[in-house]
């Protein structure tokens, strides 16, 4: 056989990250624009993520350039399987304990959406677009992200195609909602093998019935959110919603919380926030019944709207009798609004550092080439974690400090994959990342660019858990 030629390399770290992937491209080109692209995603740049600009070249005659050419093969006419890379990049991150999944994160599902022009691009269609906050034409990708409070990366994406592309529409077999999506991206995250805690889903996910039957039928854990007018049947003298019944619970102040318990939210800036839960017991939920209702607010009064999450989860309580049943490890309220706190990372950082780096800048209109894109911009992504690993590595505190009079699980028990109970001598380590990275002196631009993104994030970051107090 041919050896191989090498490709060019790439700047620093870069580099060596690069190389690993080398075998699943057929070609030099292939390993060329690999390395190209990567490193333009990665520069700082006044320009959107376009071929061109990746490139370096300029936007309309630079198009005819044998660079920018080259990059539009890459996504278009060449043969590598984004679905390899994808496997490759996940067990890059695997490989290193540092940026390895732990049993305390939680497996997150998020969909967000990018306005595209035309009709001729695939799974283009007018929608709403969690980017803009509003309904346009545009492309919706559905997510699983593996977090705690250390670190964050993608797992798979997929993108949503709207009903008018089938000729069954909606009723067609093929057509899949965001929450189906959802649910065959979870179910891939267990055959991997990857350890989490809990799913964790907003509002979508939760006010969804299939979804969550499909995560109790394969026996997986979740935290999800409910709208506050999440309603069941009940007697006309019972109230039979959730927003009614935290209203319903006794609250006389924080001397006389009544049944309400005492968190503090810590937030990676340093300030604190008294956060207020309860474990809502009612006709529908319940902690001896299918699955739990916990309330967490910043006033239990007022129920502000941005400040209120009512939470659905079927992580048994401590001491309740499905506990001892469950093979789920209990969970006491600090670490359900842990779990969900989770979801930050998302809201906060995880769009912006997407932007930063062109997920929704491709010029291209196949599907297998928005694919590749978006595999090229998660290697990109996940690459800032990889060659960053040093900062996970700091002394930080753990993500929930529970005091003696909280229940908290056994240590003799610990989460492996959907977080179910093994036996184990330790408890799980949840440590938090650094606020800052140190420059190495022969780091490239593209390297540099790397730490100033991971920079932005953990500066934007969300809390870092909750406390739970007497």
């Amino acid at each position: 056989m041919t050896k191989r030629l090498p490709a060019d390399p790439a700047p620093g770290p870069l580099e060596a990250y690069a190389a690993r992937l080398d075998d699943l491209f057929d070609t030099l080109a292939g390993r060329q624009a690999c390395r190209r692209y990567l490193e333009g995603l990665l520069l700082p740049t006044e320009r959107n993520k376009t071929l061109t600009a990746l490139a370096n070249t300029e936007p309309v005659l630079g198009a005819q350039r044998k660079e920018a050419q080259g990059l539009q093969w890459f996504l278009s006419e060449s043969s590598w399987s984004p679905e390899e890379i994808n496997r490759r990049r996940v067990e890059i991150m695997l490989d290193d304990p540092r940026t390895a999944p732990q049993a305390g994160g939680a497996l997150v599902v998020d969909e967000t959406g990018d306005r595209k022009d035309g009709k001729a691009t695939a799974h283009v269609g007018k929608q709403y677009l969690g980017g803009i906050g509003k309904i346009d034409n545009g492309v919706v990708s559905v997510s699983s992200l593996w977090v705690d409070e250390r670190i964050y990366y993608p797992i798979e994406v997929e993108p949503y195609t709207p009903a008018h592309h089938f000729e069954g529409a909606k009723v067609d077999p093929d057509f899949r909602t965001k929450p189906q999506i959802a649910l065959e991206l979870v179910e891939r995250a267990v055959k991997m093998g990857l350890p989490f805690r809990a799913v964790v889903g907003d509002i979508l996910y939760g006010e969804h019935r299939k979804f969550k039957e499909g995560l109790e039928e394969k026996g997986i854990p979740y935290v999800l959110s409910l709208k506050p007018s999440h309603a069941w049947w009940h007697p006309m003298d019972e109230v039979g919603w959730v927003e009614g019944v935290a209203l319903a619970s006794y609250w006389g102040g924080s001397d006389d919380p009544g049944e309400w318990v005492k968190l503090e939210r810590r937030f990676r800036d340093g300030h604190t926030e008294v956060w207020w839960a309860l474990e809502a017991e009612c006709r529908a939920f319940g902690t001896e019944k299918h699955s739990r209702l916990v309330v967490a607010t910043t006033d239990p009064a007022t129920l502000p709207h941005l400040t209120s999450w009512y939470l659905a989860t079927n992580l048994p309580a401590p001491g309740s009798k499905k506990a001892e049943e469950s093979v789920f490890l209990p969970a006491d309220l600090a670490e359900v609004v842990r779990l969900y706190a989770l979801r930050n990372w998302i809201e906060q950082s995880y769009k912006q550092v997407k932007n930063s780096l062109g997920w929704a800048h491709y010029q291209v209109r196949k599907d297998i080439s928005i694919r590749r894109h978006w595999q090229m911009v998660c290697l990109a992504f996940s690459f800032c974690w990889w060659e960053s690993s040093d900062l996970l590595e700091a002394k930080t505190s753990p993500g929930v400090i529970l005091e003696e009079k909280a229940h908290a699980p056994s240590i003799e028990n610990r989460t492996t994959q959907g977080g179910k109970k093994e036996r184990r001598s330790s408890e799980v380590s949840i440590p938090l990342v650094a606020a800052g990275a140190e420059e190495s002196e022969g780091m490239a631009r593209t390297i540099r660019n790397a730490h100033a993104l991971l920079e932005g994030v953990l500066g934007s970051s969300p809390a870092r858990g909750a406390k739970s107090a007497a």
